[in-house]
């Protein structure tokens, strides 16, 4: 334990969670809804969820995220949806797999909305201070120690500090030991992690500036609309709702190019003045123009920060070059030649932590009760970070009952995915959720998230009788809906539907799913025109329709995930001695001691592990 004197001490907590951003308030309100007394703290009550870059929730593989978070009781959906500003499907060009919803938010009502869920929760106390101690006691956690010398005893703390943690803002040859705008950077915690032996690693983000709405000339952009007829990212939200504000489309060109190339050393990403690690798919402008040198232009969004101001977000334009130089590119984009910029882009390193001394409950293997969620271990997203602070205080919360962790494996939600591939391989970079990574994403999809998980979810304690109420009327509509797909409609009832959408009238009969396997048709098509699941949700007839149309890779991706799961389930025992293991190479020896798998599945997918190594083990086993 930190012997270190403190002013005063306070044990009227169970849990404590570092950092009040999307991953802290998603762990504390997880654990204060299991009836836990938590400490949520922060180093500025202004910035409790702030959208610290884009003023959006969702995208590719992200909305996936968002909606698994909703379907097991988080709140970033049900926020998202109360303060949208325009809402979009992503990639209907491909298969139901990669369709992902990306909302444009107000950045102010958000941070709003989800301060005042905090402040409001019962059991849960949202404080303005820095920690800057984990305290441990006997390979346990004992709480944190604050910088005016408070110590709070806990039996659990969450920790998720976002880009604060010893941060350092640069722009150009200027930087500052800062958090995001303009925001306190928090500079004392990372010598108490490493202190308890983690592995400090110093990862960088940015982002574009801001600009004035009045001094853009929207003529020169395409308009890109929020749709209307798209279901929300919450289960809970009856319909997407909002007064829809656009988002423009532009492009950079080759004066833009040249502005950059000139000044490149004065960026302090090529300056070397910066020595973290960026984010592979968010590079900056003058990264995408030294990378893809062969591209003559460049997309870029103005996307609304909020209905209340004019700040504009240059989506696509983040950059770590000197104001004079933001100016000059900014204004040789066509409709930008008068810009005027609220808000300076820049770049921010930080620190975080080598994941892979996390378990799969994403608690230290090391330190019982010491939870890690968010953006300090490697991730960068809104969404990675809810997503791993709702399964952070989940897991506290069991722990604190006396109850095992609940681990959501690869093949039941992007979550598993997400986790699993921070713990097991780690990451050297910002790591991003891409439906890539899902090798069954077909089985995991945003339409049928609470069909995945809502039940499940049950024990964790965030699953309200609301939810459950829905969930099961969703449900039986779907099994309900699923009974009638045996029913056969001779071709003389199936002429007008078959017309309407320009499929070739069939000469013999066909039963309810043959017909809606068609690729023009949709149940909702069937519906209309056969008088078929009237009444039923449209959610629950989606989420039916999809499984109909990809059946067959379906059925073939259910036997990969049972012949996958038969690996899960042959667990490792904990404290398991692999230098003992003749046959077993010196790398892989060494990889499986230090990140210890729990199964052979996950030793499987560890980098440098392989399949004659895994031979061994299960000799061994």
């Amino acid at each position: 334990m930190d012997t270190k004197e403190s002013f005063f001490i306070d044990n009227s907590y169970d849990a404590v969670v570092i950092g009040a951003g999307h991953a802290g308030c998603e762990a504390a309100l997880a654990l204060s809804g299991n009836g836990y007394r938590t400490l949520l703290l922060t180093l500025n009550l202004e910035s409790v969820a702030f959208l610290a870059c884009n003023p959006s929730i969702g995208g590719t593989a992200k909305g996936h995220l968002v909606r698994e978070i909703d379907a097991i009781g988080g709140m970033q959906g049900i926020t998202a949806d109360k303060t949208l500003l325009s809402l979009r499907m992503l990639n209907r060009g491909g298969g139901a797999a990669v369709h992902s919803l990306r909302g444009q938010v107000d950045k102010n009502a958000y941070h709003s909305l989800m301060k005042k869920t905090v402040e409001n929760a019962d059991n849960l106390f949202l404080k303005q201070g820095e920690a800057i101690a984990v305290l441990s006691e006997n390979g346990k956690a004992a709480g944190v120690r604050t910088a005016l010398g408070v110590e709070y005893r806990a039996k659990a703390v969450v920790v998720a500090t976002g880009v604060y943690l010893n941060s350092k803002v640069l722009i150009g040859d200027w930087q500052e030991e800062r958090g995001p705008s303009g925001f306190l950077s928090a500079k004392r915690l990372s010598g108490s992690l490493k202190d308890l032996g983690f592995s400090i690693r110093r990862f960088k983000t940015g982002t574009p500036a801001r600009i004035d709405k009045r001094s853009i000339d929207l003529s020169k952009f395409e308009v890109q609309r929020g749709e209307a007829d798209i279901y929300p990212f919450s289960f809970m939200s009856d319909s997407v709702n909002y007064d829809a504000v656009p988002c423009y489309l532009g492009y950079t060109n080759q004066r833009t190019h040249e502005v950059i190339l000139k000044n490149i050393k004065r960026s302090a990403m090529y300056s070397g003045n910066i020595t973290g690690t960026g984010a592979r798919y968010c590079p900056s402008i003058e990264d995408k123009i030294v990378r893809f040198a062969d591209k003559d232009r460049h997309q870029l969004f103005l996307e609304p920060e909020g209905a209340d101001t004019n700040e504009i977000y240059v989506q696509g334009v983040s950059t770590s070059l000197p104001v004079d130089v933001q100016q000059q590119l900014l204004q040789s984009i066509s409709g930008l030649e008068n810009v005027r910029i609220m808000r300076d882009a820049y770049a921010i390193e930080y620190d975080c932590i080598d994941s892979r001394a996390l378990d799969r409950s994403l608690m230290s293997k090391d330190i019982e009760g010491l939870f890690f969620a968010g953006q300090i271990n490697g991730t960068s997203g809104y969404e990675e970070a809810a997503a791993q602070g709702l399964m952070a205080g989940i897991n506290a919360a069991l722990l604190l009952r006396g109850e095992p962790p609940y681990v959501l494996r690869r093949d039941e939600a992007y979550i598993g995915v997400l986790i699993d591939d921070l713990v097991t391989k780690g990451t050297n970079e910002p790591y991003r959720m891409m439906t890539g990574r899902a090798e069954y994403r077909l089985t995991l999809r945003q339409d049928n998230a609470d069909l995945r998980l809502t039940a499940g979810a049950a024990r964790c304690g965030l699953v309200s009788n609301a939810r459950r109420e829905r969930f099961d009327r969703k449900y039986g509509d779907y099994m309900r809906a699923k009974a009638q797909l045996n029913t056969v409609y001779p071709p003389a009832a199936l002429q007008t539907l078959f017309a309407e959408c320009g499929e070739a009238l069939p000469k013999t009969g066909l039963t309810l799913a043959s017909v809606i396997k068609r690729g023009n048709i949709t149940a909702r098509d069937a519906a209309r025109f056969l008088g078929c699941f009237q009444g039923l949700l449209s959610d629950a007839l989606l989420a039916l329709e999809t499984e109909l149309k990809y059946e067959g890779y379906l059925k073939r991706q259910a036997l990969q995930i049972e012949k996958a799961r038969k690996m899960e389930q042959t667990s490792i025992p904990d404290g398991f001695d692999y230098s003992k293991l003749k046959g077993l190479r010196i790398e892989a020896r060494q990889k499986l001691s230090a990140i210890r798998p729990s199964s052979v599945g996950q030793a499987a997918r560890i980098s440098g592990v392989n399949p004659a190594d895994i031979a061994v083990l299960l000799l061994s086993l």
